[in-house]
């Protein structure tokens, strides 16, 4: 792959530290959610997991309307992302999408999804290795 863009952000102690971007965009407390232990008083990793997909899987859904010549007058993209034990006595992820395309029939809406779902990086990076499962809540 050639890479047309570079993005660092540096953590310092983990789940309970802090994580900045080079450029200083990105400057966060992070804490464990008090689901999972924690004090739930700052973001968390799955959060900032779900506000990068959430906002590539909506560039991605514009994309592929524009390029079936049916742009997009609005959108949503509402990424809720999961985090339980494995069998292995790890982690993972499970991410669920919901998709509002307002405007839209469902035929049509499920085909921008899917269209969607192909050309996203985050769903290209996520595909099978978690489970991401993809809702047309309103179309």
């Amino acid at each position: 792959m050639k890479a047309m863009y570079e993005a660092v952000v540096t953590s310092e102690g983990g789940r309970n530290g802090v994580v900045k971007s080079n450029d200083g965009f990105i400057d966060l407390k992070v804490t464990t959610p008090k689901e999972m232990g924690g004090t739930g008083n700052a973001t968390n990793p799955e959060q900032l997991f779900g506000a990068g997909y959430a906002a590539c899987f909506e560039s991605a859904l514009q994309h592929v309307a524009q390029k079936r010549n049916t742009p997009l007058k609005s959108s949503k993209v509402v990424a809720k992302v999961q985090i339980g034990p494995n069998t292995a006595g790890g982690f993972q992820l499970a991410v669920l999408l919901e998709v509002y395309l307002p405007g839209f029939g469902m035929d049509e809406g499920k085909i921008l999804m899917e269209l969607a779902h192909k050309v996203c990086p985050y769903s290209n990076a996520t595909r099978n290795n978690i489970d991401v499962s993809l809702t047309l809540i309103e179309a």
